[in-house]
């Protein structure tokens, strides 16, 4: 397979969400780049505020009157 176009265009952003730097390379430019091992972690944890209010949303969606919950509750009672 050979690649006939490989343009790749590089934005740098601030904590602020502003643009500070645009660089676009093409297939020549790239033999002189090097590439970074840093990846980004996600934003929430299992334990995180966040995750709990989704999982929260999510339970409401799914069952919005509760039923699932009281039939469970049910047949523990058995």
């Amino acid at each position: 397979m050979k690649i006939f176009k490989n343009d790749v265009l590089v934005l740098e952003i601030d904590d602020y969400g502003i643009l500070n730097k645009k660089e676009f390379y093409d297939k020549d430019d790239m033999e002189n780049i090097k590439i970074s091992e840093a990846t980004t972690q996600s934003g929430f944890k299992k334990k995180s505020f966040i995750y709990e209010f989704m999982s929260s949303m999510r339970q409401k969606i799914d069952d919005p009157l509760g039923q699932r919950a009281k039939k469970r509750k049910e047949l523990m009672k058995r």
